[in-house]
Protein backbone atom coordinates (compact mmCIF):
# COMPACT_ATOMS: atom_id res chain seq x y z
CA UNK A 1 0.00 0.00 0.00
CA UNK A 2 0.98 3.64 -0.45
CA UNK A 3 1.60 4.57 3.18
CA UNK A 4 3.52 7.82 2.79
CA UNK A 5 0.40 9.83 2.05
CA UNK A 6 -3.22 9.45 3.15
CA UNK A 7 -5.34 8.49 0.16
CA UNK A 8 -9.13 8.26 0.29
CA UNK A 9 -11.03 5.83 -1.89
CA UNK A 10 -14.52 7.00 -2.83
CA UNK A 11 -17.13 4.92 -4.67
CA UNK A 12 -19.85 7.20 -6.10
CA UNK A 13 -23.13 5.28 -6.30
CA UNK A 14 -26.57 6.43 -7.37
CA UNK A 15 -29.76 4.42 -7.68
CA UNK A 16 -31.33 6.10 -10.71
CA UNK A 17 -29.26 4.77 -13.60
CA UNK A 18 -31.09 5.18 -16.91
CA UNK A 19 -29.91 1.87 -18.37
CA UNK A 20 -29.88 -0.10 -15.12
CA UNK A 21 -31.96 1.34 -12.24
CA UNK A 22 -30.78 0.11 -8.85
CA UNK A 23 -27.50 -1.16 -10.31
CA UNK A 24 -25.41 -0.79 -7.11
CA UNK A 25 -27.78 -3.21 -5.36
CA UNK A 26 -27.81 -5.85 -8.12
CA UNK A 27 -27.07 -9.29 -6.68
CA UNK A 28 -23.77 -10.86 -7.70
CA UNK A 29 -23.22 -14.23 -6.09
CA UNK A 30 -25.17 -13.33 -2.95
CA UNK A 31 -23.67 -9.85 -2.50
CA UNK A 32 -24.83 -6.48 -3.84
CA UNK A 33 -22.54 -5.07 -6.52
CA UNK A 34 -21.53 -2.14 -4.32
CA UNK A 35 -20.24 -4.59 -1.69
CA UNK A 36 -18.10 -6.37 -4.29
CA UNK A 37 -16.50 -3.07 -5.31
CA UNK A 38 -15.98 -1.99 -1.70
CA UNK A 39 -14.32 -5.26 -0.72
CA UNK A 40 -11.86 -4.97 -3.60
CA UNK A 41 -11.02 -1.36 -2.72
CA UNK A 42 -10.30 -2.01 0.97
CA UNK A 43 -7.75 -4.63 -0.03
CA UNK A 44 -5.54 -1.75 -1.13
CA UNK A 45 -6.72 1.38 0.68
CA UNK A 46 -7.10 2.02 4.41
CA UNK A 47 -9.89 4.57 3.92
CA UNK A 48 -12.83 3.76 1.62
CA UNK A 49 -16.31 5.28 1.60
CA UNK A 50 -19.34 4.87 -0.64
CA UNK A 51 -20.73 8.28 -1.66
CA UNK A 52 -24.43 8.05 -2.48
CA UNK A 53 -27.63 10.09 -2.68
CA UNK A 54 -29.98 7.17 -1.98
CA UNK A 55 -31.06 5.79 1.39
CA UNK A 56 -31.43 2.25 -0.02
CA UNK A 57 -27.78 2.20 -1.00
CA UNK A 58 -26.80 3.76 2.32
CA UNK A 59 -28.67 1.01 4.18
CA UNK A 60 -27.08 -1.74 2.06
CA UNK A 61 -23.56 -0.44 2.74
CA UNK A 62 -24.18 -0.20 6.47
CA UNK A 63 -25.63 -3.74 6.41
CA UNK A 64 -22.34 -5.24 5.20
CA UNK A 65 -20.28 -3.07 7.56
CA UNK A 66 -19.01 -0.56 5.02
CA UNK A 67 -18.55 3.18 5.43
CA UNK A 68 -20.93 5.48 3.57
CA UNK A 69 -21.61 9.20 3.30
CA UNK A 70 -24.76 10.83 1.92
CA UNK A 71 -24.38 13.47 -0.81
CA UNK A 72 -26.59 15.75 -2.87
CA UNK A 73 -28.97 14.47 -5.56
CA UNK A 74 -27.95 17.36 -7.83
CA UNK A 75 -24.46 16.21 -8.86
CA UNK A 76 -23.83 15.86 -12.59
CA UNK A 77 -20.82 13.56 -12.32
CA UNK A 78 -18.96 11.21 -10.02
CA UNK A 79 -16.21 13.81 -9.74
CA UNK A 80 -18.67 16.36 -8.33
CA UNK A 81 -19.99 13.78 -5.86
CA UNK A 82 -16.43 12.96 -4.78
CA UNK A 83 -15.71 16.61 -4.03
CA UNK A 84 -18.65 16.88 -1.64
CA UNK A 85 -17.89 13.49 -0.09
CA UNK A 86 -14.25 14.46 0.50
CA UNK A 87 -15.23 17.44 2.65
CA UNK A 88 -17.63 15.30 4.68
CA UNK A 89 -15.19 12.43 5.21
CA UNK A 90 -12.49 14.87 6.36
CA UNK A 91 -14.89 15.97 9.11
CA UNK A 92 -15.88 12.38 9.97
CA UNK A 93 -12.32 11.07 10.16
CA UNK A 94 -10.88 14.27 11.65
CA UNK A 95 -7.94 14.24 9.25
CA UNK A 96 -6.96 15.56 5.81
CA UNK A 97 -6.38 13.36 2.75
CA UNK A 98 -3.62 14.04 0.25
CA UNK A 99 -5.48 12.51 -2.68
CA UNK A 100 -8.79 10.90 -3.64
CA UNK A 101 -9.36 7.90 -5.90
CA UNK A 102 -12.73 7.79 -7.67
CA UNK A 103 -13.52 4.07 -7.93
CA UNK A 104 -16.22 3.07 -10.42
CA UNK A 105 -19.18 1.46 -8.66
CA UNK A 106 -20.00 -0.81 -11.60
CA UNK A 107 -16.74 -2.79 -11.65
CA UNK A 108 -17.34 -5.48 -9.00
CA UNK A 109 -13.99 -7.17 -9.61
CA UNK A 110 -11.75 -4.15 -9.97
CA UNK A 111 -8.18 -5.18 -9.33
CA UNK A 112 -6.48 -3.81 -6.19
CA UNK A 113 -3.29 -3.61 -8.26
CA UNK A 114 -4.97 -1.08 -10.56
CA UNK A 115 -5.92 1.01 -7.54
CA UNK A 116 -2.34 0.74 -6.33
CA UNK A 117 -1.02 1.81 -9.74
CA UNK A 118 -3.05 5.01 -9.84
CA UNK A 119 -2.30 5.74 -6.17
CA UNK A 120 1.43 5.40 -6.83
CA UNK A 121 1.28 8.42 -9.15
CA UNK A 122 1.03 10.63 -6.07
CA UNK A 123 4.47 9.64 -4.84
CA UNK A 124 5.45 12.41 -7.26
CA UNK A 125 4.35 15.68 -5.65
CA UNK A 126 3.93 17.26 -9.09
CA UNK A 127 1.00 14.93 -9.88
CA UNK A 128 -2.29 16.81 -9.98
CA UNK A 129 -4.58 14.16 -11.49
CA UNK A 130 -4.04 10.54 -12.47
CA UNK A 131 -5.73 7.77 -14.40
CA UNK A 132 -5.04 4.45 -16.15
CA UNK A 133 -4.67 3.46 -19.79
CA UNK A 134 -4.67 0.07 -21.49
CA UNK A 135 -2.95 -0.78 -24.80
CA UNK A 136 -5.38 -1.41 -27.64
CA UNK A 137 -5.03 -4.83 -29.24
CA UNK A 138 -8.09 -4.95 -31.50
CA UNK A 139 -9.29 -2.77 -34.39
CA UNK A 140 -12.87 -2.75 -33.08
CA UNK A 141 -11.70 -1.22 -29.79
CA UNK A 142 -9.74 1.46 -31.62
CA UNK A 143 -12.75 2.58 -33.63
CA UNK A 144 -15.39 2.13 -30.92
CA UNK A 145 -16.53 5.64 -29.84
CA UNK A 146 -17.70 4.24 -26.49
CA UNK A 147 -14.10 3.38 -25.65
CA UNK A 148 -12.22 6.68 -25.35
CA UNK A 149 -8.65 6.82 -26.56
CA UNK A 150 -5.75 8.61 -24.86
CA UNK A 151 -2.74 10.28 -26.45
CA UNK A 152 0.17 9.98 -24.02
CA UNK A 153 3.21 12.27 -23.96
CA UNK A 154 6.86 11.47 -23.30
CA UNK A 155 6.53 12.11 -19.55
CA UNK A 156 3.47 9.88 -19.18
CA UNK A 157 0.99 12.74 -19.09
CA UNK A 158 -2.22 12.65 -21.08
CA UNK A 159 -2.13 15.03 -24.06
CA UNK A 160 -5.70 14.45 -25.22
CA UNK A 161 -8.69 12.12 -24.84
CA UNK A 162 -10.95 11.38 -27.79
CA UNK A 163 -13.69 9.05 -28.95
CA UNK A 164 -11.89 9.02 -32.29
CA UNK A 165 -8.66 7.11 -32.97
CA UNK A 166 -5.79 9.59 -32.60
CA UNK A 167 -3.30 9.92 -34.24
CA UNK A 168 -4.57 9.37 -37.79
CA UNK A 169 -2.11 7.10 -39.59
CA UNK A 170 -1.82 8.52 -43.08
CA UNK A 171 -1.28 5.98 -45.83
CA UNK A 172 -1.98 2.95 -43.62
CA UNK A 173 -4.91 0.54 -43.79
CA UNK A 174 -7.19 1.17 -40.80
CA UNK A 175 -7.25 -2.52 -39.92
CA UNK A 176 -3.51 -2.34 -39.25
CA UNK A 177 -3.34 0.95 -37.34
CA UNK A 178 -3.09 -0.75 -33.93
CA UNK A 179 -0.16 -2.79 -35.24
CA UNK A 180 1.74 0.27 -36.50
CA UNK A 181 1.28 2.56 -33.48
CA UNK A 182 0.74 2.02 -29.73
CA UNK A 183 -2.80 3.24 -29.04
CA UNK A 184 -4.38 3.36 -25.59
CA UNK A 185 -7.93 3.03 -24.29
CA UNK A 186 -8.82 5.04 -21.21
CA UNK A 187 -9.64 3.04 -18.05
CA UNK A 188 -12.11 5.09 -16.02
CA UNK A 189 -10.31 5.08 -12.69
CA UNK A 190 -9.64 8.71 -11.73
CA UNK A 191 -7.51 10.09 -8.93
CA UNK A 192 -7.14 13.69 -7.82
CA UNK A 193 -4.91 15.55 -5.43
CA UNK A 194 -7.45 16.83 -2.91
CA UNK A 195 -6.86 20.54 -3.48
CA UNK A 196 -7.11 20.00 -7.24
CA UNK A 197 -10.38 18.07 -6.91
CA UNK A 198 -12.01 20.98 -5.11
CA UNK A 199 -10.83 23.37 -7.84
CA UNK A 200 -11.78 21.39 -10.98
CA UNK A 201 -15.38 20.94 -9.85
CA UNK A 202 -15.78 24.71 -10.02
CA UNK A 203 -14.64 24.95 -13.64
CA UNK A 204 -17.23 25.70 -16.35
CA UNK A 205 -17.78 23.14 -19.09
CA UNK A 206 -15.49 23.91 -22.03
CA UNK A 207 -15.76 23.44 -25.78
CA UNK A 208 -13.70 20.25 -25.86
CA UNK A 209 -15.86 18.55 -23.24
CA UNK A 210 -19.00 19.60 -25.08
CA UNK A 211 -17.67 18.16 -28.31
CA UNK A 212 -16.48 14.78 -27.00
CA UNK A 213 -18.63 14.45 -23.85
CA UNK A 214 -15.53 13.59 -21.81
CA UNK A 215 -15.17 15.55 -18.56
CA UNK A 216 -11.40 15.08 -18.35
CA UNK A 217 -11.03 17.41 -21.34
CA UNK A 218 -12.27 20.24 -19.12
CA UNK A 219 -9.26 19.70 -16.89
CA UNK A 220 -6.78 19.63 -19.79
CA UNK A 221 -8.38 22.67 -21.38
CA UNK A 222 -7.79 24.58 -18.15
CA UNK A 223 -4.11 23.66 -17.90
CA UNK A 224 -4.19 20.76 -15.43
CA UNK A 225 -1.95 17.76 -16.04
CA UNK A 226 -3.18 14.15 -15.92
CA UNK A 227 -0.57 11.51 -15.15
CA UNK A 228 -1.23 8.09 -16.67
CA UNK A 229 -0.13 4.62 -15.65
CA UNK A 230 -0.41 1.64 -17.97
CA UNK A 231 -2.32 -1.52 -17.10
CA UNK A 232 -2.91 -4.73 -18.99
CA UNK A 233 -5.64 -6.01 -16.70
CA UNK A 234 -9.18 -6.33 -18.02
CA UNK A 235 -12.03 -4.99 -15.89
CA UNK A 236 -15.63 -6.18 -15.90
CA UNK A 237 -17.79 -3.06 -16.19
CA UNK A 238 -21.54 -3.56 -15.85
CA UNK A 239 -23.64 -0.94 -17.60
CA UNK A 240 -26.84 -2.90 -18.32
CA UNK A 241 -28.77 -5.93 -17.01
CA UNK A 242 -27.46 -7.79 -20.07
CA UNK A 243 -23.88 -7.12 -18.96
CA UNK A 244 -24.68 -8.60 -15.56
CA UNK A 245 -26.26 -11.68 -17.14
CA UNK A 246 -23.19 -12.16 -19.33
CA UNK A 247 -20.91 -11.84 -16.30
CA UNK A 248 -22.84 -14.39 -14.29
CA UNK A 249 -22.93 -16.80 -17.21
CA UNK A 250 -19.15 -16.46 -17.68
CA UNK A 251 -18.56 -18.45 -14.52
CA UNK A 252 -16.53 -15.74 -12.75
CA UNK A 253 -18.64 -16.23 -9.62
Amino acid sequence: MIKSKNILGLIPARYGSTRFPGKPLADIGGKPMIQRVYEQAVRELDFVYVATDDERIEAAVKAFGGKVVMTSTEHQSGTDRCAEALTKVVDIEGMPFYAVINIQGDEPFISPSQIKAVASCFEDENTQLATLVKPIKKTEDLFNPNKPKVVVGAENNAMYFSRSPIPFLRGEDESKWHLKHKYFNHIGLYAYRSDVLLKITKLPIGQLEKAESLEQLRWLENGYSIRVEETNEQAFAIDTPEDLKELLESGVI
